[in-house]
């Protein structure tokens, strides 16, 4: 396959220790071990795979014929079905251990990208966001963007991609044209929660926005980030949920520099979306005036005491769950020595950090509090990282190559070239294999192989 060319294998050395479900922080039951159902496999997106064996020498095990539209959102594992959806609103399943082509559906037409007042997404703009799935009820909730302007969500069914049902969910008072929906879906408490951002280049009237859609049917309910204009939710993780069952949101800049109003911002929302409090650097005036978003990560949930954030300036914060703290009520911040985007993974003490030129694992001491950068590994671009098979799986994003790291030191164990990606992706891992897409074809790569 094309995927063994280019494989670089440092496969001597040991790993971290495998992960179990009862090490990985979530806010429900985890996902079964051979399954892989949302962002990062929970809602607290902790990024780590439920069971597995231990590193081998990792090799292409199949890979799909090419698919119709750039990915942007992470591919999802579900009975037996490998997900992605590709900006051109086709939603794929492929099945896992083959990679036989199983159901494939369109959504609709996405949006002629000249046709809006800005942004980066060419030539057209469609599903940008990672699915959820609900695997008791056996369905798939996805959010696409459809032409004339206006997002909705699908509901399939796993098993055929049958369409059970479709509802606009457009924020209810801004443009959907200047509101992107760039966030990962989030099932919990009988809603999926869809965020919104706004375009690159900031234009138009848009706020952050977490709309709220039953599953069972009913009325919509939203949050809207209160400031004057901006304060995207545009973070690839999408809202995260503690194990008390709330959200935590982190907005990006506004503009005001006088009046705080929710910039730069943490916010904890009850599941029927009320502010619950919120917290914000003392610096955020700064923040605005730099768009240095702290909204760059979603905030992650590290215990019962505890919820983590940090951002585009590169200080990290350590915030109480029950009490956010408001304006500089951090329990501990510290510099990280480099900005954080895309994603995270955490399996307790440690925290995992993707920067713009390197990877971080940080020691977090919830109780003390405290934490300490234990090292930095210089990466071309990674996006969000995740731990399986005992080793820290990133794709750089600029050279398009997928690389395992021991999570103890942060050596290069393997590496393999997948082809052109897209901005901040992630990979998925499940039945002892982990799956991405380059050059637009879904990837299998067997992470046990003979070691």
């Amino acid at each position: 396959m094309a995927l063994a060319l280019g494989l670089v294998c440092a496969c001597s050395g040991g790993g971290g220790a495998a992960a179990s479900p009862s090490a990985t922080p979530s806010a429900s039951a985890s996902a079964p071990a051979d399954d892989w159902p949302m962002f990062h496999r929970d809602l607290a997106r902790s990024g780590v795979a439920g069971a597995g064996g231990q590193l081998g020498t990792p090799r292409a095990a199949w890979q799909s014929a090419a698919l119709d539209g750039d990915v942007y959102g992470s591919p999802l594992v579900a009975g037996g079905r490998v997900i992605v959806v590709t900006q051109h609103n086709t939603v794929y399943a492929f099945d896992e251990r083959s990679g036989r082509a199983g159901w494939q559906v369109s959504l609709g037409a996405p949006v002629d990208a000249s046709t809006l007042p800005c942004g980066n997404v060419r030539p057209e703009s469609g599903a940008l966001s990672t699915p959820v799935a609900d695997l008791e009820r056996g369905l798939l909730y996805v959010a696409a963007f459809l032409a004339p302007a206006h997002h909705e969500l699908f509901t399939l069914e796993l098993a055929s991609g049958r369409v059970r049902d479709q509802r606009t969910v457009d924020p209810p008072s801004d443009s959907p044209a200047v509101e992107q929906q760039r966030g990962a879906l989030t099932l919990s408490h009988g809603y999926v929660y869809i965020p919104y951002g706004g375009l690159l280049g900031d234009c138009g009237s848009y706020h952050g926005w977490v709309v709220g859609a039953p599953v069972a049917g009913g009325d919509l309910i939203s949050y809207r980030v209160t400031c004057g204009r901006a304060c995207g939710l545009w973070a690839p993780g999408g809202p995260a949920v503690d194990s008390a069952g709330d959200l935590w949101v982190a907005s990006g800049n506004s503009y005001s520099e006088t009046a705080f109003d929710y910039g730069n911002a943490v916010i904890k929302l009850s599941p029927e979306l009320k502010e619950l409090g919120y917290f914000a650097p003392a610096d955020w005036a700064a923040l605005n005036r730099a768009d240095a978003d702290l909204g760059s990560i979603s905030p992650v949930p590290l215990d019962a005491s505890s919820v983590w954030s940090s951002g585009k300036a590169g200080t990290g914060y350590l915030i109480s769950a029950s009490s956010p703290g408001g304006i500089g009520g951090q329990r501990f911040a510290g510099p990280l020595g480099c900005g954080t985007w895309s994603g995270s993974a955490y399996l307790a003490p440690d925290l995992y950090l993707a920067c713009g030129g390197a990877l971080l694992a940080v020691r977090v001491d919830v109780a003390a509090p405290g934490f300490a950068v234990r090292w930095r590994s210089q990466r071309a671009a990674p996006g969000a990282p995740i731990l399986a098979y005992g080793a820290l799986w990133t794709i750089e994003t600029g050279s398009g190559t997928l690389v395992a790291l021991d999570p103890t030191a942060g050596g290069v164990r393997w590496s393999g070239a997948i082809g052109a990606v897209m901005h901040f992706v992630t990979p998925a891992a499940a039945g002892g294999r982990v799956f991405v897409v380059g050059d637009r074809r879904l990837q299998a790569i067997d992470a046990l192989g003979p070691g």
